[in-house]
């Protein structure tokens, strides 16, 4: 009996494991991998995707925290695999491109449990991303890709727009997995943008966060929680009776331009 199959799911790592063969060869292909792309792998598991990735790049780097899985990787792909044992959260993505003078092209299906998580560490170290393909919860895909004024738009739609270009490539059956989770999942494509649209990133955020926290009140109230004086906000050019829901990310970003003389006098919560 291989080592692989005598990996047990652990709750505790949000282990699900994908065995529909179909699938992994639509995800890998969805890629359209050159030999030179440099590729990593999140949580590659009992190696679903790997066993396609390996064949497509010499380039690949796979990060596995599951001691159990890292010994099968080892045992069933040897050096044909570079692994590295480790939380993919600690990992410094801008490092690893620094070192191979490159940016990647990531993959992986995601523990849904730290699903915004590994988001926000792609973004914080966008430079180093071409674009990731991730297996995510199905709610959560339709909110990376959702628009205004709809009950699945919020706080990552819009950061996924502002760094990326998102797109749903195609939903997955929970039985596609085991153990079988409660939901469906989807597959989604970010592709990172070159540059980014001018404005303080720190205050970007923090006026998101901040007025989508107040989701039901008006842009006013979540700015005034930040510490903006109505006479700051009066200086600027939007109706703050409106509600978070209905900016765009552009609205977003005239809205941080505008308010960004007032940086040094608020409270930036969340960096």
């Amino acid at each position: 009996m291989r080592a692989g199959s005598m990996i047990i799911p652990k709750k505790s790592l949000g282990q699900n494991f994908l065995h529909d063969d179909n699938i992994a060869r639509n995800i890998v292909q969805s890629l359209a991998l050159q030999s030179g792309d440099h590729v990593i792998e999140i949580g590659p598991g009992k190696g679903a995707l790997t066993k396609l990735l390996v064949q497509k790049t010499p380039n690949l780097l796979a990060i596995e925290l599951d001691t159990r899985a890292v010994g099968f990787l080892q045992e069933t792909f040897g050096n044909s695999l570079e692994l590295l044992q480790s939380d993919v959260l600690a990992v410094s993505l801008s490092r690893l491109a620094e070192q191979r003078s490159a940016r990647f092209k990531v993959v992986g299906n995601i523990p849904y449990y730290i699903t915004s998580d590994i988001l926000f560490w792609l973004l914080d170290q966008h430079e180093a991303v071409l674009e990731a393909t991730l297996m995510v919860q199905l709610e959560v895909a339709q909110r990376f890709v959702a628009g205004p004024r709809t009950k699945e738009y919020g706080i990552l739609s819009i950061f996924s727009k502002h760094y990326t270009e998102p797109r749903l490539l195609f939903k997955v059956s929970r039985n596609s997995f085991y153990p079988v989770p409660n939901v469906d999942s989807a597959v989604v494509r970010l592709v990172f943008k070159r540059e980014l649209p001018v404005c303080d990133d720190l205050l970007f955020r923090n006026i998101v966060r901040a007025t989508f926290g107040k989701r039901r009140k008006t842009l006013r109230n979540g700015l005034k929680y930040m510490g903006f004086t109505d006479d700051q906000l009066r200086s600027t050019g939007f109706d703050l009776t409106r509600r978070a829901e209905e900016l765009s990310p552009q609205d977003y970003v005239a809205l941080s331009l505008d308010l960004q003389q007032f940086k040094e006098q608020v409270t930036l919560a969340f960096s």
